[in-house]
């Protein structure tokens, strides 16, 4: 299966849909991004879509394959337009985008431990959780 995000008002994702691949593939059996798109715009109406991929997430893809657009679109995703990659909300204010996964990442490194730590925004620290 084949996903595109519908993608809304300041490049914000609001839908996620599913396609068979056989719709994506053009005369030679080769997929096509745009035949994917075409038919979506057909069908509801709307017409900016990107391609997303289930396999790929942080800038790669699971499964050894070319990664697409850094991560699987979600609604509330933002699509970047400049980097070519979907990105998920940012968790706390205080976090920053990794440029090379397009995720966000905490400003302290969670301590590897193996022991439970939640968030604290106000410390940007991490709590044990007791």
């Amino acid at each position: 299966m084949a996903s595109f995000a519908k993608i809304g008002l300041n490049n914000k994702v609001i839908g996620v849909h599913s396609l068979h691949n056989d719709v994506l593939k053009d005369a030679n059996g080769v997929e096509q991004e745009v035949l994917g798109i075409d038919f979506l715009t057909k069908l509801h109406g709307w017409s900016i879509w990107k391609q997303t991929s289930y396999n790929t997430g942080g800038g790669v893809h699971k499964l050894g394959g070319i990664p697409l657009r850094k991560n699987h679109a979600g609604i509330g995703y933002t699509y970047d337009e400049d980097r070519d990659a979907f990105i998920p909300p940012q968790n706390f204010p205080s976090w920053i985008l990794n440029e090379d996964t397009c995720l966000w990442e905490a400003p302290v490194a969670k301590p590897a431990d193996g022991e439970l730590y939640n968030w604290n925004e106000e410390t940007t620290s991490w709590d044990l959780i007791a």
